[in-house]
């Protein structure tokens, strides 16, 4: 599983070659904080989801990110998008979180 901390994505999002983000945790988490771009969807819709996010992903030719509170969900998630088949799927470790505290510091923190 491909890793990625908080600062690599956020030098990666100002390239024209950024990722796609999906964020899986749930409604409320995501009012609290996100990241700027990301696309919410629970962890628990995935399945349901998944010819959606594999067209998103096929359509925009990059990479997905997948965001959580702090790196666990994402993991699974990225774990069953790569299962799934789909390609150059990546886990934000640290999640949000460590966006909040390491790249945007004016962000919620739970």
């Amino acid at each position: 599983m491909q890793q990625l901390t908080a600062l690599e994505l956020a030098a990666w999002l100002q390239q024209p070659d950024a990722p796609l983000l999906l964020d899986v945790r749930e409604p409320h988490e995501y009012a609290l904080v996100h990241i700027p771009g990301s696309r919410l969807i629970p962890l628990s819709d995935l399945p349901q989801q998944l010819p959606a996010i594999e067209s998103w992903q096929e359509t925009a030719q990059r990479p997905i990110v997948c965001i959580c509170h702090h790196g666990m969900r994402s993991m699974q998630a990225a774990l069953y998008l790569q299962n799934m088949g789909l390609a150059d799927v990546i886990n934000l470790s640290g999640g949000v979180h460590a966006w909040a505290t390491q790249v945007d510091t004016t962000a919620a923190t739970y």
